[in-house]
């Protein structure tokens, strides 16, 4: 199994179902079944005090509260937190309908004001469409990676288990 690791909170929405589109710098081939894990770091989004005032924000602040995260200290890191399965991977800016280029372009233009608050779809960027997202009922640490990685023996045995209770 291939796993994405995603910096806080992006990989607490997906396993909340609240985001079910990635957004990437890079494209991918790769299609089917998806681990998706908890970064341990937080220099992305400027240490825990920038992660902090990023679920302050809206429309994070009202989703993450939904769900009964009061504070930033309980979003898991370093943990698979879902899997699902990656269906598609499309540019997020291109051709309209009706150019005679590709039909991908379709679903930008549908997007949800709070799907388009989680990503980035400024020209230039992909697309990783989501879909059969299970939520882990306990998070599986696990040591991530960049770019696609394939997810530890041991840690799939644990997957496997979890997916089936």
């Amino acid at each position: 199994m291939k796993a994405l690791t995603l910096t806080q909170p992006w990989a607490t929405l997906i396993a909340l179902l609240e985001k079910q589109i990635e957004t990437r710098s890079w494209a991918t081939t790769y299609r089917g079944p998806l681990a998706i894990h908890a970064a341990q770091g937080l220099t992305p989004v400027g240490g825990k005090e920038g992660l902090l005032q990023l679920c302050r924000r809206e429309p994070f602040r009202s989703v993450l509260l939904q769900h009964g995260y009061l504070g930033t200290p309980s979003l898991p890191r370093g943990a698979i937190v879902a899997v699902c399965e990656l269906v598609n991977c499309v540019p997020t800016a291109g051709s309209r309908p009706g150019s005679g280029g590709p039909k991908y372009a379709d679903w930008v233009h549908d997007l949800t004001d709070q799907e388009r608050a989680f990503g980035d779809y400024t020209a230039g960027r992909y697309g990783w469409l989501l879909a059969n997202i299970r939520p882990l009922s306990r998070p599986i640490p696990c040591r991530g990676a960049q770019g696609l990685w394939d997810v530890p023996a041991d840690v799939q045995a644990q997957l496997a288990e979890a997916t089936s209770e």
